[in-house]
This record gives C-alpha cells, structure tokens and sequence, in this order.
C-alpha cells in the first residue's frame, strides 16, 4: 500500500493552499497517497478541527497534516506527535491533535519540527502548512525517522487540548458541545465507551439541559428515523462519538446552540 497523507485546514475550498500543500507533498514523495479530509473547518475553531481529526481512527495508518492553527508564527511549535497506532500527526502545538491521540493508542513520541533540512525553503511566517508540516509529513512518509526533524517534547508539556473527555458521575454527564455539522447536529466529547457506563437502553428518554438551562426531553434512539420527522433524538455517532439531532431537522437552529457550549444530560 502507497504511504497515506491526509491534509486537514480552514482554508476553505476556494483557497489554493490546499492544491498547493498536496503538491508540496507530492514533489517530496511521488509515491503517496495525498487527500484531503477537510478544509471547511470552521475559521481558527480548534474544536470542530481537533474532533475531525478524531475520524482519522477510521483511516488507514498514515502521516495527518492539521493546519488550524491562529498562532501562526509566534512561539508556538511546530511538532510531530507519533501514536501507539502507528500514525503521525503534524501540525501546532496549540492541542488540536491532542484529541485524535485518545483514539489512536496515545502518544508514543512527541517532537519539536526545527530541522530545516526537512522544510521547504525559505519558510513563511504565516504558511507553515505548506513549508513546515506538510513537507514534514511527505518526509516522514519516505521513512525519515522522526528523531530527524527536532528535539524531542515531553508530552505532558504540550498544549492541553481544546476539550477534555466527558465522564459519568451518578446519573448526570457534563458534557461540550466539540462540533455541529451542516445539518445542524451537535456531537459531544462523550465516548461511546463513556456512554455505555451511563446504562441507557434504546427508547429510553433522558432531560438535556443546554447552556441557556433550557431543558429538553428527548429519546435515546439508533438512528434519525427512528422518530418522527422534526422530532429531537440523541444516538451513538458513526465516528465513535454522541450526537444530538432533530429528524431532518437543525438542533442548532432550533435551540441557538454553539461549538464550546456546555450541555448536562441527566437521566
């Protein structure tokens, strides 16, 4: 199998730095496999990007760019984080790809990008998607050791994540709304596993208390239409998360609901 890079950004789809990054990786190494997972991420929003790179899980095991990154620039790191799967994950430090570890075994490895053997040249103060971690990961994809590209970080010291794991306490899950897609759904950082622990069974209704502390009522169910068309529900992701959703319907339209915003779920 071809090496497997993915280009993740908020560039946009009319932005010619994505065609640009995939040929940057290209002219590095002929051989890889190059797509592009999204580039409609929502402007700077390291929520909806960090959960997006959750879904590389789902993937093949590969070298995965994330260019969210408002920090461009400044102090902050460019590193490459190695995962107890196998993959790379290149980007800043600014803990977007700290998510998608939880889902990949953890993190193995973690380095600090300074060598510029492996940048394109000159760098850009505010393009190191193109000249820093997409030659970075187009070389680690040719079998450069990923001791080649910088110091090594103590992962403990890198940038906390922009949301940290939901858990079960009694009979209540504090939970973050990390993204909501274009039909207006809301996917939590509530782990399938973690959902599990709350013991709910299909059909089951729980109370849903958004930020605003509007309460709702409405069913555990498996799928969309399960209910009735308009109706709220609230299921097991397909990317190993928990969704809120109305049947053909927008939740976040409905209730004024935001990425980063708290939700309590009580049964």
């Amino acid at each position: 199998m071809k090496p497997f890079i993915t280009l993740t950004s908020d560039f946009g789809v009319q932005s010619q730095g994505t065609g640009i990054m995939e040929a940057v990786a290209l002219e590095i190494n002929p051989n890889a496999h190059t797509i592009h997972l999204m580039h409609g991420l929502p402007d700077f929003n390291l929520f909806y990007a960090a959960r997006t790179m959750e879904t590389i899980a789902f993937m093949p095991v590969g070298f995965h760019v994330c260019v969210v990154d408002p920090g461009v620039g400044t102090k902050r790191k460019p590193i490459i984080i190695k995962t107890g799967r196998g993959d790379y994950l290149v980007g800043p430090d600014n803990g977007v790809l700290i998510p998608a570890t939880r889902f990949l075994g953890g993190i193995k490895k973690a380095v600090e990008i300074t060598n510029k053997k492996y940048m394109r040249q000159p760098v850009s103060p505010i393009f190191h998607g193109r000249d820093i971690f997409t030659p970075a990961a187009a070389y680690l994809s040719k079998g450069i050791g990923i001791k080649k590209f910088g110091k090594n970080l103590n992962p403990k010291n890198l940038t906390k994540a922009p949301y940290e794991e939901a858990i079960t306490k009694g009979n209540e899950i504090h939970a973050k709304i990390i993204s909501i897609n274009k039909f207006g759904s809301l996917h939590l950082n509530i782990m399938h596993a973690e959902w599990g622990k709350f013991n709910i069974k299909l059909g089951y209704n729980i109370s849903l208390i958004l930020k605003n502390k509007k309460s709702i009522k409405l069913p555990f169910m498996a799928t969309f239409g399960d209910i009735e068309k308009g109706k709220p529900l609230i299921m097991k992701d397909d990317y190993g998360r928990v969704e809120v959703a109305i049947n053909q319907g927008s939740f976040k339209k409905k209730y004024n609901a935001e990425i980063g915003g708290d939700i309590t779920i009580i049964k």
